[in-house]
């Protein structure tokens, strides 16, 4: 992402595990941990819409930590459908901020990008009753493989959805229908396809209006 980015690796569920962290300039807010797109498909940690979320947390004062899932660049392990990098994800949590708020550890904040964004839909579930997620952020989430987990209500205010309105990898239908049960919003980009292209500094600008926004 830039030449101060640190790669490191620690042993998670079936070995190492792979990650990439950026500090923000001052003081960091709190920790955003960011999932990449589908392994099989060529996504990992260095995808385009993954690092412009990454600096959009980093401008607004996160450190941002992305990594590889299972079996993709430096992670070890293979390729497990949906549960082993929910695994993943909640190692990488508990591996850069192992204490929540309360208990003097940092803010945290889950992101992800298509694959990433369904598999952080479940991670929030999981963890939401332990920890204070203090933002969500979701981009071209994948709903049409494998259900993504809904979002509870009381969270929709700290959760920012974006999809492209000509997304032909995931269909802006399906993602309204997920969402349209839930009454969670949906912020579409016209003319903007799965990836972004073209669009990335729109889409950092949306996230960073969303970081912005006060907590509640």
């Amino acid at each position: 992402m830039n030449s101060k980015t640190k790669k490191s690796s620690f042993l998670g569920p079936v070995g190492a595990l792979e990650i990439a962290q950026d500090l923000p300039a001052g003081e960091s807010r709190g920790v955003a941990v960011i999932a990449h797109p589908h392994p099989l498909f060529g996504g990992t940690m260095d995808n385009k819409v993954v690092q412009t979320l990454a600096r959009a947390f980093v401008q607004c004062g996160w450190t941002s930590v992305r990594f590889n899932f299972r079996g993709v660049g430096g992670s070890v392990g293979s390729h497990n459908e949906g549960p082993g990098e929910l695994e993943d994800f909640l190692a990488v949590v508990q591996h850069v901020a192992p204490l929540g708020a309360a208990d003097g550890g940092p803010a945290l904040a889950l992101a992800g990008f298509s694959f990433g964004a369904f598999i952080t839909t479940h991670a929030f579930e999981r963890l939401r009753v332990s920890r204070n997620i203090e933002k969500l952020v979701l981009v071209g989430t994948s709903v049409s493989r494998a259900p993504a987990a809904s979002i509870d209500q009381a969270a929709h205010i700290k959760t920012l959805v974006v999809h492209g309105e000509q997304d032909d990898t995931v269909l802006l239908p399906a993602v309204m229908d997920w969402a349209r049960p839930q009454a969670l919003p949906v912020t579409v980009v016209p003319g903007v396809g799965h990836f972004f292209h073209g669009q990335l500094p729109l889409l950092k600008n949306l996230v960073i209006r969303h970081l912005s926004s006060p907590v509640l």
